[in-house]
């Protein structure tokens, strides 16, 4: 008798719920030790950093639900896909300060009656978002947004609120901006400075490459933020988020297959819930195993490719030389391998080629396809489902 499935327990595209989040308890511990001291009236600042896929959301995520359950703060998360300019900014906190749901009910109510001339026809997320007054307005909150997270506090306040967490995720596209560096030098020291300090917790989510940008366009900013860079999760916590989260749907997996699994996600949540959710739809029994879980690893693999790579990578990059490189690469080194070493390859290239083969890397690398290893002319794939995609697109003569 085929299983029933309404929907996958797995998560692609999007933050764990804070039941399902796994692991992560030294970075937890970080965070909450900044929660605490925002509780007691304190400011603090976090850079989250780590490579692209890792579960930075996911943790932030996780720790809003703890700020405002355990510690009363007001949670904000914001995401920032997308935005390049200061008003961007201002019209997604507005944006997300609507239509997130806090976990105190009473919360979400108090900020919807102070935004609620935002309020309007355009459906986000359950409620109605006037779009058109939220832009209107951006300009005017990105010159008074502390005034504005203090307004927030001060509504709430009343219903036992002890400061305001907030959360400014993906934030690749607008530290490109120079005018963000300085944006949140001035929030955090006119914050420090004030006659009536915000008790707030910053946590901005990016690779260190953002972090690096947002110094190199205003020096200071190296001072602002503790840093807490999120690995790769473990094999024991891998494990354990797969068997929990089956479990929760109502099936088993066998340590065949779970080893099958942690090895292509190497501890990348992006890769395990890819991985979990095709061998979830594929699984014809409650019993998962070895070969349920091989398709689903080839499958994620394919996922990955038509949604990434061919879309990112093998479109914008035209040259047929970048193409044929890529190609080389593949083919002369293993499937598993996940370390390109130009001292290898180039011999394999026709000079054409060779001239173009740093150009290519680099384009990789802004691609989040690889990224430098420990040693000069080192390149490391970010993940096995890309290199696996990649392997299979090529062997098979594409």
């Amino acid at each position: 008798m085929a299983l029933i499935k309404d929907s996958s327990p797995f998560y692609t595209g999007r933050p764990l719920p804070h039941e399902l989040f796994t692991g992560r308890e030294e970075q937890i511990r970080s965070i909450e030790r900044a929660l605490k001291q925002v509780s007691a009236g304190k400011q603090q600042a976090i850079f989250l950093t780590g490579e692209f896929g890792i579960g930075k959301s996911s943790l932030a995520h996780a720790t809003r639900y703890i700020a405002e359950s355990k510690y009363d703060l007001i949670g904000i998360h914001v995401m920032l896909g997308g935005a390049k300019t200061l008003d961007d900014l201002s019209e997604r906190t507005l944006e997300y300060a609507l239509s997130n749901e806090a976990y105190k009910p009473k919360n979400t109510e108090k900020m919807r009656d102070m935004l609620s001339k935002y309020i309007g026809q355009q459906s986000v997320l359950g409620i109605n978002i006037n779009f058109d007054q939220l832009k209107a307005d951006a300009p005017t909150l990105s010159k008074g947004f502390l005034p504005f997270l203090k307004e927030i506090y001060k509504r709430v306040k009343g219903d036992g609120a002890k400061g305001v967490y907030l959360i400014l995720d993906e934030v690749n596209g607008i530290t490109k901006n120079p005018d963000f560096a300085h944006f949140i030098k001035t929030l955090v020291d006119g914050n420090a400075l004030s006659s009536d300090p915000l008790p707030l917790l910053l946590l901005l989510c990016g690779v260190k490459e953002r972090r690096e940008e947002m110094i190199a366009h205003h020096k200071p900013v190296d001072r602002i933020f503790d840093i807490i860079d999120v690995q790769a999760m473990s094999e024991e916590e891998v494990n354990l988020f797969f068997t929990k989260t089956f479990s929760k749907a109502g099936y088993t997996i066998n340590d065949r297959a779970l080893n099958l699994m942690y090895f292509y996600s190497q501890g990348y949540p992006r890769a395990m819930n890819l991985i979990g959710d095709n061998v979830f739809w594929k699984a014809e029994t409650a019993d998962i195993d070895y070969e349920v879980a091989l398709y689903g690893v080839i499958a994620a693999a394919n996922e990955i490719g038509s949604k990434f790579i061919d879309s990112q990578v093998l479109k914008t990059i035209e040259s047929a030389n970048y193409k044929s490189i890529l190609k080389k690469i593949v083919k002369n080194t293993s499937m598993n391998e996940m370390e390109i070493n130009k001292k290898e390859i180039l011999p394999l290239l026709t000079p054409n080629e060779n001239s173009k083969f740093n150009n290519f890397m680099q384009k990789l690398k802004k691609l989040a396809v690889v990224r430098s290893g420990s040693e000069q002319g080192e390149y490391i794939f970010n993940d096995r489902l890309t290199r696996l995609y990649l392997s299979m697109k090529f062997y098979s003569g594409h």
